[in-house]
């Protein structure tokens, strides 16, 4: 059996800090405890790949984003969106050292990789059982609303 790895893909940033907060302490929360992680920064999160904006970042009862982030990328991996990044004229000597640029390419090879994985509240289609280990998280989970 090959080791399971979690895909989480955050899409909100500072303009939903619950959201955006959520998905960077679960994947910290994994790679503290042993889950290979990749966090994909998509959207409005593309932002937290730049020096310093993880540290203006604040939430109440919450671990300091910077401090998750750095968690991430001492033992997983961290992804700017390609379109994302460039609609935000982000360029990879702009990030913080670690974090790439990669495109929709890469997240599809990375989600249907052998043991990628989810949770089971992600808001994502069905699949077919072949295909259910194969999702990939957002950072709208858990579900709050």
């Amino acid at each position: 059996m090959s080791e399971r790895s979690l895909i989480i893909k955050v899409t909100a940033g500072k303009d939903d800090p619950e959201r955006c907060n959520q998905a960077f302490t679960v994947a910290a929360t994994a790679v503290a405890s042993g889950v290979p992680v990749s966090l994909w920064l998509t959207g409005e999160s593309a932002w937290f790949g730049l020096p310093g904006r993880a540290e203006d970042f604040s939430l109440p009862h919450a671990a300091p984003l910077a401090d998750l982030l750095a968690g991430v990328l001492a033992a997983g991996s961290v992804t700017v969106c390609t379109q994302c990044a460039a609609r935000r004229n982000i360029a990879p000597d702009d990030l913080i050292s670690g974090i790439r640029i990669a495109g929709a390419a890469t997240f599809v090879a990375e989600i249907m990789a052998e043991g990628a994985q989810d949770s089971p509240h992600s808001a994502n289609p069905p699949y077919s059982p072949a295909h259910a280990e194969h999702r990939t998280l957002r950072s709208h989970w858990p579900p709050c609303e």
